[in-house]
């Protein structure tokens, strides 16, 4: 379902996914709805951007959570095994211009070990990836995309 950011009924639904969010230009009772749904034990996941796109998004997260910054993640992180056991150096996935992919969380207390409030694929597109590796417009090899998707979710519904 599409959704605003305002919409009450979106605190009904755990878990939400943004794409390009490298465009996105909430505003202030967007910011103000988005905040209290993530803080609420809402997850978020950004998904499809690249390049100078990571300015407005910065930008925009800080409007919507001044007190966290992003944190790099490596891979151990409980997102990446609640399911499926993921490695994300062996990960072969759709690829934004060639960039290397990089993972984000927004975590309580800006502390991994603290329950993660966003997931932010960066030079990546996880959606596009499930929807072209069924087409055959991508590798196989790239369905280790729905790894991905399926342990956001259960992280998202358990955490």
């Amino acid at each position: 379902n599409a959704m605003r950011l305002t919409d009450p009924e979106l605190f009904r639904h755990p878990i939400i996914w943004m794409a390009e969010p490298g465009f996105w230009q909430p505003s202030d009772e967007e910011v103000a709805a988005l905040r209290a749904y993530l803080l609420k034990g809402g997850f978020m996941i950004f998904d499809d951007f690249s390049g100078r796109h990571w300015e407005n998004f910065e930008f925009q997260m800080t409007r919507v959570l001044p007190e966290l910054r992003p944190v790099q993640m490596d891979g151990t992180e409980p997102i990446f095994q609640s399911f499926f056991e993921t490695r994300l150096n062996e990960l072969r996935l759709c690829n934004n211009a060639g960039a290397q992919h990089v993972y984000l969380g927004y975590f309580e207390d800006n502390d991994p070990t603290k329950r993660q409030l966003a997931m932010v694929n960066y030079n990546n597109d996880i959606g596009e990836c499930m929807d072209y590796v069924p087409q055959g417009f991508v590798p196989v090899g790239s369905s280790e995309a729905y790894k991905l998707g399926v342990n956001y979710v259960i992280y998202g519904l358990t955490h």
